[in-house]
């Protein structure tokens, strides 16, 4: 029988029995199964959190697979949602993980409640339909997107989201690693808050690298 002390114990080390009991009461969900999904899942669905959704209605594509963790070739055609639970459940047995296979303005008439919301999206409607539901049931989401050799966090509590250009830009080619970088920064920023750890919160990073191959963050106060 697998022992809960066993399992976390690198994290208990860190920040005590006390903390990681704390974070099996939390509840979270990610909008999107995709390459940052993926990481998101793989990063808090192992961390002791009790609840994690994934909202997706998508279902995995040949293309998805070099970046998205959770699939592997015999993953084609399936839904991304329910992959992704299936994944989460097999690596931790004490995570409470719930697939739901529809797109985000249908899941957010179920009402459920949530700690944290985590945006792993790939356009700027549904970040912006994110952004007027956390606030319209105050709870605090993390948004991210990647492209090419560059990606942006941002921990959203009183800032608006609408101060970005809302348009149907799609992203163009992007790299593996930067997918799992940006939710890498996603995810820790989550877990630092579910632990009651200090985050700050609406600032913008912006990473990427530049002509010589260095990298560069750069943070900007978003405005409330």
């Amino acid at each position: 029988m697998i022992k809960r002390e066993d399992y976390f114990n690198r994290q208990i080390q860190l920040w005590g029995e006390e903390v990681q009991t704390s974070l099996e009461s939390k509840k979270i969900v990610i909008i999107g199964s995709g390459g940052l999904g993926c990481s998101l899942a793989l990063a808090l669905g192992t961390s002791g959190i009790g609840r994690v959704d994934m909202v997706d209605f998508d279902t995995v594509g040949l293309h998805n697979i070099h970046r998205q963790v959770a699939f592997t070739l015999k993953d084609e055609g399936r839904l991304k949602a329910e992959v992704t639970v299936e994944m989460m459940r097999a690596k931790n047995p004490f995570v409470e993980a719930n697939a739901f296979t529809l797109n985000f303005k249908e899941f957010k008439e179920l009402e459920n409640s949530y700690d944290l919301i985590l945006d792993a999206t790939d356009n700027l409607q549904t970040r912006e339909d994110i952004d007027s539901y956390a606030k319209s049931v105050d709870t605090p989401w993390i948004y991210a997107s990647v492209e090419e050799f560059n990606g942006q966090v941002c921990f959203f509590e009183k800032a608006s989201f609408g101060v970005f250009n809302i348009s149907n830009h799609k992203p163009g080619g992007i790299t593996a690693p930067i997918v799992m970088h940006i939710a890498s920064l996603q995810a820790n920023l989550a877990l630092r808050y579910l632990a009651g750890l200090s985050v700050v919160k609406d600032k913008l990073y912006y990473l990427y690298f530049n002509s010589e191959g260095e990298l560069i963050t750069q943070k900007f106060s978003m405005p409330k």
